[in-house]
């Protein structure tokens, strides 16, 4: 398959905007640059595997000598955790980039076990949200020093942790169960995550967005149609809640896609509603409708930016729907051979339709970028 530049380079010279010559020395000085960049994801794979490794290691290894420490040497041995991979990161920084960002991830994962730590040491008051918010303060500080698009991770995944923490807290210290704001929330989030990306030429915090939220959106989707109560909190609190399940992924999704952020204002919208659809019944038949209706429209998003991401997310997220609503409201209804030989059908012919329609789409897409 060619890469994206061949097809631009083509592009270009059929449009006069750059001759022959011109093109055969850029194909000839890329053919010079792909050989060392060949090798490169087994590197940044082994560096992944070796600080998720090392790190398991280092907590384990402390976990089995706890008990062992008085509080002295307790704290002494928190700092050190943090403080070593940091110092480790700055020793290779000029020698070794990748390492010097995966020793940098390490020590601010360890941040949030010595702050875990530090509060068992001295006993401080339970209340577990404070702890995430101090640690995606590191993270934060880590990404203004450092530059490295791990730490934004880190802190795209710990805001929204810390915001979904303090309500769980609020909730059950009145004992109640309402968490649809934060479902929802998560899932407008995930949009927002999953449009950062929208070329091959995106940095790696984007790339990395945007896998969070393709693995964190059909699920987000799927508690967000059951998680939901007619009872609920002071109205007060529900106009805080859902205004920041709303604000927060739109105004992101405004910094990261400037005015094509409108489509996200669509997405999110329908992130909010899916509850409210669902009434809190997964088998409501609006429910299914909403997120056939949501599936379809993030296949469309998908051609219409030419993300082949979203397109197959749309699938999937069609094909779930499509099942869910026959083992609740269609599977009970007939006989069991007769369930069974539908079920077979069902996914004999929808699977090929829809990967005929998924193929077909993600054509479509390839030919409008041409």
């Amino acid at each position: 398959m060619p890469n994206d530049w061949e097809t631009h380079l083509d592009r270009w010279t059929s449009a006069g905007v750059i001759d022959a010559a011109m093109a055969g020395r850029i194909r000839h000085w890329e053919a010079g640059q792909a050989r060392p960049g060949g090798l490169r994801w087994p590197i940044l794979l082994a560096l992944a595997f070796g600080a998720l490794t090392l790190g398991a290691g280092v907590l384990l290894f402390v976990s089995a000598h706890w008990d062992e420490l008085d509080a002295g040497a307790r704290m002494t041995l928190v700092l050190l955790m943090v403080a070593v991979f940091h110092a480790a990161g700055a020793a290779v920084a000029t020698r070794f980039q990748s390492l010097a960002v995966a020793l940098h991830t390490v020590g601010t994962v360890a941040l949030g076990a010595g702050i875990a730590l530090a509060g068992q040491i001295f006993h401080l008051s339970e209340h577990w949200p404070a702890a995430v918010l101090l640690w995606a303060v590191g993270a934060i500080i880590g990404w203004i020093l450092l530059r490295h698009w791990t730490q934004a991770a880190l802190v795209a995944i710990l805001i929204p942790y810390w915001l979904a923490g303090e309500w769980w807290v609020r909730m059950s210290e009145n004992r109640i169960d309402y968490t649809a704001p934060v479902a929802a929330g998560i899932c407008a989030l995930s949009f927002t995550y999953l449009t950062a990306r929208r070329a091959s030429s995106d940095g790696p915090l984007r790339k990395a967005l945007a896998w969070l939220g393709g693995i964190a959106l059909l699920p987000a989707a799927a508690v967000a149609t059951v998680n939901w109560t007619q009872s609920g909190p002071p109205l007060e609190l529900q106009i805080v809640a859902w205004s920041i399940a709303g604000l927060l992924p739109l105004a992101l999704a405004v910094v990261l896609r400037g005015r094509a952020a409108v489509w996200n204002g669509v997405a999110i919208a329908w992130a909010l509603l899916l509850p409210v659809a669902s009434g809190g019944l997964y088998d409501h038949v609006l429910t299914y409708v909403w997120c056939a209706a949501g599936s379809i429209g993030l296949a469309w998003w998908g051609v219409r930016e030419s993300r082949s991401e979203r397109i197959n997310l749309g699938m999937a997220g069609f094909a779930i729907t499509l099942l869910f609503f026959y083992f609740s409201s269609v599977m009970d209804k007939l006989g069991r051979s007769a369930s069974l030989i539908v079920l077979g059908l069902l996914f004999l012919g929808g699977g090929w339709f829809l990967e005929r329609t998924r193929r077909r789409l993600i054509s479509q897409m390839r030919t409008e970028v041409l």
